[in-house]
């Protein structure tokens, strides 16, 4: 992704799509979020990554010139397959992915939101998954993830009908976590990310890990990762450090934490 489109400041990366005039996720697009999500990845300094975008879209989704061409069950299998490849390691990343929606959230944009951890909207812009009006249903994970957020019900009825929902009304179904003034949303997702920075690394990703494995298996199998996972905090220096600000009555100095 070009330079300029990544910003990096007191441990937190920003991520801001920037290609005018609707942030489509083109092939070319695919290719550099793959691009700057894997050095976001393996870079140490960074704990937190806010997605955002600019002008009046988060991401209108897929190109529809793309679209167009694909005529045959392997070449739209396998564009759908490139989507699931990048949502899937957002969502499986051990950093904290917080999605700023700045704007006009649709189709596999939307599915891109619902890959990052956490969703902060801009008031008054539209969400929704339109692809049934096309002929075609969400490809990038949309039909298995908006069912997990919002429940079965309510993902049957946006997806069935294409309708978009505003803001307000994505947070009353808990697609966003919540919904501030425009000019307040970067400032708030960063705010957010400063506070998450703040906390112990080794918690948080074993936290994330949790999340995962829970959402992925059967309850049993979520609480004896849910065990493993708490043992091996119980021997680290952060954990040891936690208690003892607690007893002492001051904020904790975690390892790698931002000072």
């Amino acid at each position: 992704m070009p330079h300029e489109l990544l910003t990096v400041s007191h441990r937190i990366a920003r991520v801001t799509l920037h290609y005018p005039s609707a942030n489509v996720l083109n092939h070319s697009v695919l290719k550099e979020l793959e691009q700057v999500f894997g050095e976001l990845e393996v870079d140490t300094y960074i704990r937190v990554i806010i997605l955002t975008g600019s002008g009046k879209f988060f991401s209108a989704g897929a190109d529809i010139s793309e679209l167009a061409h694909l005529n045959t069950c392997y070449e739209g299998s396998e564009f759908s397959a490139r989507g699931h490849g990048l949502l899937n390691r957002i969502e499986r990343f051990d950093k904290p992915v917080i999605a700023a929606i700045n704007g006009t959230c649709v189709g596999g944009g939307l599915e891109l939101a619902m890959a990052c951890h956490i969703r902060i909207a801009a008031a008054g812009i539209s969400l929704g998954l339109p692809e049934i009006k096309l002929g075609l249903i969400p490809g990038f994970g949309g039909t298995q993830r908006l069912a997990r957020i919002v429940g079965p019900s309510q993902a049957t009825e946006l997806i069935l009908t294409g309708n978009s929902v505003t803001a307000e009304e994505a947070l009353k179904m808990g697609l966003v976590n919540r919904v501030v003034p425009a000019a307040e949303l970067v400032s708030e997702a960063t705010a957010l990310a400063g506070t998450i920075v703040a906390r112990g690394r080794l918690a948080i990703h074993a936290a994330l890990r949790a999340f995962r494995v829970g959402l992925d298996s059967p309850l049993a199998e979520g609480l004896a990762r849910e065990s493993e996972l708490f043992g091996e905090l119980c021997g680290t220096p952060d954990k040891k450090e936690g208690l003892q600000a607690f007893l002492g009555k001051r904020s904790p100095k975690f390892l790698d934490a931002e000072p």
